[in-house]
């Protein structure tokens, strides 16, 4: 039986519609997958959009459009971002959806019959924008009297009756769980934030609401509806199957990564572990707090109108080369301000000399010198030829460290470690001019490239799905044989070929 691995995107809020910050943790979760299940992995993917709140219930408003219809149309929008993306998730969750309601309303059930939440009300300082409850020492002031969250929403000053989730009673707990789970929270600089807010006191948290109506309403109390975050978070639960024990994907649980930005980890990482422990319920084994693509300087969103379209940079770049430079150019966890310039020289100097040329090269010796067919590895390998195998055969057990600590630029630097040292291997050898002093050597040093290049096809087949097909037809490699561990299984000698075609085209500005 396959080992299960769970892993999530947050759902997005579909008060806007989706842009480049919301494709980069969705192809960071797809690169992730799509690795597990080449690694021989069952892989549940979750990702969503977040239906309800009072942000959402306002944009509505704003457009003139019921609540339902609303998020209906921007919920479609994010799905279809999914599908041009090639994001390979499983399962697509709303929080509309009524199996999501039944698994809120068992939470808070269980919450409430352990006396975690109890009735009170609530007066203090909220963000529509952030859904979020601040204390009076985050705010700033603006010189209008203007109250500003970290965030920089607008934070008013709220009064009304509310549930209370008793967090306060969670420091000492959720201390303990960071300190024996230390790879719970990342990257270390995101864990040490926590750490450092946690221990500087829990507050009750207000779970429920009654100034609005678009939410999930509180059981046996309809006045209420559920704190959006409350709601938001549940949902990596219910797409489980919770509270079936016996749903098809209860066994998925407890998630193994939450992947979600660094703005929105203080939920992830300490209400909702509380809100699970203190339900009784396994909390997740990891969150991975990524940094923001930027431009100009500051996040981009909608209002502040720095998006950047995701549908055009693939129009003009195509698919693989935005997921390839999204994974590639900034460590995963470090905020990168994009450049198109930075992204045309990633695709020409990395893709297109460095990995084309040498798939290119390599390919057309053997349609040349070989009847188009694999050449054999034949005897009487040099260390050249051991040291070059060696360093490819390497790669998987170098990259799934990599995978797991979600060091995605760390994982192509070690592929391009190896194409760099296959690009030097090809010349030192020079098998063009082994055709007339030593054909049988010209074959063994063309079958090592041509190995080389089914293992870094094969590992590069989750950041480039596309391209990585294509370059593994040419290389001979069925369908059937595209897992890691299919590459302990040496392609038959004689092998036919296609024709060779180039895989990366380069790119020029005039082009763009």
């Amino acid at each position: 039986m396959k080992p299960k691995y769970y892993l999530t995107t947050p759902i997005y809020y579909v008060n806007g519609a989706p842009h480049l910050g919301h494709a980069y943790t969705t192809i960071a979760c797809d690169v992730l997958a799509r690795w597990k299940r080449l690694d021989g992995f069952d892989v549940m993917f979750l990702t969503g959009t977040d239906d309800h709140g009072q942000k959402v219930e306002k944009a509505a408003a704003e457009a003139g459009m019921d609540p339902q219809a609303f998020t209906d149309r921007i919920s479609a929008v994010f799905q279809d971002l999914a599908g041009r993306m090639g994001i390979s998730n499983t399962d697509f969750i709303r929080t509309t959806q009524a199996r999501h309601k039944a698994a809120c309303s068992e939470l808070w059930r269980r919450l409430r019959a352990a006396d975690e939440i109890y009735l009170g009300s609530y007066a203090g300082w909220y963000a529509v924008r952030d859904e979020a409850f601040y204390d009076e020492d985050e705010l700033t002031s603006r010189p209008d009297g203007t109250r500003i969250a970290p965030s920089g929403a607008v934070a008013e000053w709220v009064t009304e009756p509310s549930y209370f989730f008793r967090l306060s009673q969670w420091q000492d707990k959720l201390l303990k769980f960071y300190e024996e789970n230390p790879d719970f929270i990342a990257p270390a600089t995101r864990r040490n934030e926590v750490i450092s807010f946690v221990r500087g006191g829990l507050r009750d948290l207000s779970v429920s609401r009654t100034s609005f109506r678009w939410g999930i309403p509180v059981p046996d109390d309809p006045a209420h509806v559920m704190y959006v975050w409350l709601d938001a978070l549940t949902n990596y639960l219910t797409a489980t199957g919770f509270p079936d024990p016996e749903a098809p994907m209860a066994g998925f649980w407890p998630a193994d990564l939450h992947v979600v930005g660094k703005d929105i980890l203080r939920f992830h990482a300490v209400y909702w572990p509380a809100f699970l422990m203190a339900a009784g319920i396994a909390p997740p084994k990891r969150v991975f707090a990524h940094g923001w693509w930027v431009a100009g300087g500051e996040k981009m969103s909608k209002s502040v109108g720095n998006v950047i379209d995701v549908d055009e940079l693939v129009r003009s770049f195509g698919l693989d080369a935005v997921r390839f430079f999204v994974m590639r150019e900034v460590p995963f966890g470090n905020d990168g301000d994009f450049h198109r310039k930075a992204l045309i020289q990633r695709i020409n100097t990395e893709l297109a000399n460095d990995l084309g040329n040498l798939c290119q090269r390599s390919l057309s010796l053997i349609a040349r010198n070989c009847e188009g067919r694999l050449p054999a590895r034949g005897a009487g390998a040099s260390e050249d030829d051991v040291a070059m195998l060696a360093a490819a055969e390497a790669l998987p057990g170098l990259l799934r460290g990599h995978f797991d600590r979600q060091a995605f630029s760390d994982a192509l630097e070690e592929v391009w470690r190896v194409i760099r040292a296959a690009n030097a291997y090809i010349d030192r050898q020079a098998p063009w001019a082994l055709r007339k002093t030593d054909p049988a050597r010209m074959e063994m040093v063309l079958r090592v490239l041509a190995d080389v290049l089914r293992g870094v096809a094969t590992v590069l087949q989750p950041f480039m799905p596309d391209a990585m097909a294509r370059m593994l037809d040419q290389l001979g490699v069925p369908d059937y044989a595209r897992a890691v561990a299919d590459l302990a299984n040496p392609l038959p000698d004689g092998t036919p070929l296609p024709a060779p075609q180039g895989v990366f085209p380069r790119y020029t500005e005039e082009v763009v």
